[in-house]
């Protein structure tokens, strides 16, 4: 087994229903891929471009994190916990739905679209009491090459989950480039938000994922500026 799977953006799932045009990582509504139905816990990555003033209207979810990494424009989010709010591009929303949450997500720009990561991650365990988490980078984490942004014990001030992952932001000018050291048992997967990386060599696209379950130390390179995130999985 190679050491770098790739998963290209091209051969992705697709849905485009005029106000959404999205892309499908893994196995997600009516397309379904067999050899993509997730990887370790990570069961969706979809890519989402929502058109101005559209949205998903409310509707409910259960026994799954649920989580939103907005690259362009801003997204509005409204749930039955109670929860509001506006993200912009670079920060993060987290809901774990539980025993069960209904929430909308809408783009409300009226001048452009919104463009965003919309993340699932199967918990560690069902029937958990629904909640709500965020980030947004302080100052100092802005342009970090790597930040921590999601981990099951809330540390660096983390968005917290309910399953042994921890995410990381990865932002990288053109000829930087940061390591990842991943333990024995565990795997890792990268998903390239915007520009072009290497991991280990491997060039990466903007749109490609590639895991790896082989424990070591990885480089990731950005041959331009780049953006992604890295899942480190149980």
């Amino acid at each position: 087994m190679p050491r770098i799977n790739v998963r290209r953006a091209s051969e992705r799932g697709r849905a485009n229903l005029g106000w959404l045009d999205s892309r499908h990582t893994f196995s997600f509504g009516e397309y379904h891929d067999q050899a993509f139905m997730g990887f370790r816990a990570l069961r969706v990555i979809n890519e989402d471009r929502v058109a101005p003033g559209a949205g998903f209207p409310t509707h409910p979810h259960r026994d799954m994190e649920i989580f939103s990494y907005v690259l362009g424009g801003a997204l509005e989010h409204e749930d039955s916990m109670g929860n509001g709010r506006v993200l912009a591009p670079g920060e993060i929303q987290l809901m774990s739905a539980g025993r069960g949450v209904t929430h909308s997500e809408f783009n409300p720009k009226r001048d452009a679209a919104l463009h965003f990561l919309q993340i699932w991650i199967v918990p560690a365990q069902r029937g958990l009491n629904p909640s709500y988490t965020s980030w947004r980078p302080d100052p100092a984490q802005a342009n970090a090459a790597k930040v921590l942004v999601i981990s099951p014990d809330g540390r660096e001030r983390s968005a917290l989950i309910h399953q042994d992952v921890a995410v990381y932001r990865i932002r990288l000018a053109a000829g930087e480039s940061v390591e990842h050291e991943l333990a024995a048992t565990r795997g890792a997967w990268l998903q390239v938000a915007r520009g072009q990386l290497e991991l280990d060599g491997t060039r990466l696209d903007a749109g490609d994922g590639a895991s790896t379950e082989q424990a070591g130390r990885s480089t990731i390179r950005a041959l331009e500026a780049s953006e992604a995130l890295l899942f480190d999985l149980a």
